[in-house]
C-alpha cells in the first residue's frame, strides 16, 4: 500500500470506531428515538456529501466531463446502492438497540457467504472449491456464536443479518461505480446522491414510525452527539470509498476482515460485553474462515489471471 493508502486506511478504522461506539451509546444509554437518530445521521451524511463534490480536500480527484453529462445509469445505480445504504442504516441501528456490538459485528463478518452468492445472482461470477470450502468455517463459526450469545435476540439477530446482507449488495454495485472506467464516479458524488436517495426512501418511514413526542424532546446535547455522529459516519463511509480507488477488491476485504475484528474485541472491553467460552470461540473461528476465503480468492484470482495470459481461458468480466 501507497502512505496515502495507509493513511486512507487509518483513518477509516478510526471513523468506524467513533461511529460505532457513539450509535452505541446514543441509542442504549441515552435512549435516543431510533428513526429519528437515523434520519438526522443520513441528513448530516448528505449536506457533508454535497460539501465534497465542492470541495474535495484532498480525498480524490476530480473527474472532468463533458458538460453535465452523468456516466450511463448514473441515477439507477444512485437509486440502488442509495436504497441499500438506507437499509445499512436502518437495521443496523435496529440491530444495535437489542444486541451487544461484539455480537453484531460478529454478523457482520460473515459478509463474504452472502457476497459469493450476490456475486454469482448479479454479475454471474463463479467461485471454485477453495472458496466454498472456506465459507464453511465461517457458518459453523457464526452458528457456535449465535446459539451461545449471552445476549441473543431474535429481531437483533434478523435485523444485523440483514444490515449483512444489504452492506453486500452495496459493495458489488459501489465497487463497479467507483472503479470501473464506463462507470466512474466520485467517492463525494457517490456519497451525495446514495445518501439522497437514501433520504427519499426515509421520509414515509420516519412517518409511519417515528415516535414524534420523543423526537420533539430531544435534547440540545443529544442532538450536538448526533451531529457529531453524522460527521463521524460520513468520514467512515468517504473513507471506505476512497480507499476502493486505491486497492483491490481482495485486499479491501482483508482489511475491512481485520476492522471487524478490531472492533469486536475493542467493544468487549469498552462495553464489558458479557460472554461465554463458546460465543468467544465462534468469533474466532468466524474471524479465521473470513481470511481463509479471502486467501482463496486471492489464489483463484491469480489463478484465472494465468489462465487467461496463456490462452486457456475467456477472462470475461461482468459490468453494471
Amino acid at each position: 500500500m501507497t502512505p496515502k493508502a495507509l493513511l486512507v486506511l487509518g483513518l477509516w478504522y478510526f471513523f468506524s470506531f467513533v461511529t460505532l461506539f457513539l450509535n452505541k451509546y446514543i441509542l442504549t444509554t441515552l435512549k435516543a428515538e431510533a428513526v429519528f437518530f437515523a434520519t438526522v445521521q443520513m441528513l448530516i451524511t448528505t449536506f457533508m456529501g454535497w460539501v465534497n463534490i465542492h470541495f474535495p480536500m484532498g480525498m480524490y480527484k476530480p473527474i472532468k466531463r463533458e458538460g453535465s453529462a452523468k456516466p450511463p445509469n448514473f441515477y439507477r445505480n444512485m437509486l440502488v446502492v442509495g436504497s441499500t445504504r438506507f437499509l445499512v442504516v436502518f437495521l443496523g441501528l435496529l440491530a444495535l438497540k437489542y444486541v451487544a456490538v461484539s455480537f453484531t459485528e460478529t454478523i457482520k463478518s460473515s459478509a463474504p457467504i452472502f457476497t459469493v452468492f450476490i456475486s454469482r445472482l448479479l454479475l454471474g461470477e463463479k467461485n471454485g472449491i477453495f472458496v466454498q470450502m472456506s465459507l464453511l468455517p465461517i457458518m459453523s463459526g457464526l452458528a457456535l456464536c449465535s446459539a451461545y450469545e449471552l445476549g441473543f435476540h431474535i429481531y437483533g439477530f434478523l435485523a444485523a443479518l440483514g444490515t449483512n446482507v444489504s452492506e453486500c449488495l452495496q459493495f458489488v454495485f459501489s465497487k463497479l461505480c467507483i472503479s470501473s472506467d464506463k462507470n466512474k464516479t466520485t467517492p463525494a458524488e457517490f456519497q451525495f446522491y446514495t445518501c439522497l436517495a437514501s433520504l427519499f426512501l426515509q421520509a414515509p418511514v420516519c412517518i409511519v414510525l417515528m415516535d414524534w413526542s420523543a423526537a420533539a424532546t430531544t435534547s440540545n446535547h443529544l442532538l450536538l452527539l448526533m451531529m457529531i455522529n453524522g460527521l463521524s459516519y460520513h468520514f467512515q463511509t468517504m473513507m471506505a470509498w476512497v480507499l476502493m480507488s486505491f486497492v483491490s477488491p481482495v485486499t479491501h476485504s482483508v482489511c475491512n476482515t481485520v476492522k471487524r475484528a478490531i472492533l469486536i474485541w475493542l467493544s468487549v472491553l469498552v462495553f464489558g460485553n458479557p460472554i461465554t467460552f463458546l460465543s468467544g470461540l465462534g468469533t474466532c473461528i468466524v474471524t479465521l474462515g473470513v481470511f481463509s476465503y479471502n486467501k482463496a480468492r486471492e489464489y483463484e484470482q491469480k489463478k484465472r489471471d494465468l489462465m487467461v495470459k496463456y490462452g486457456t481461458g475467456n477472462g470475461a468480466s461482468s459490468q453494471l
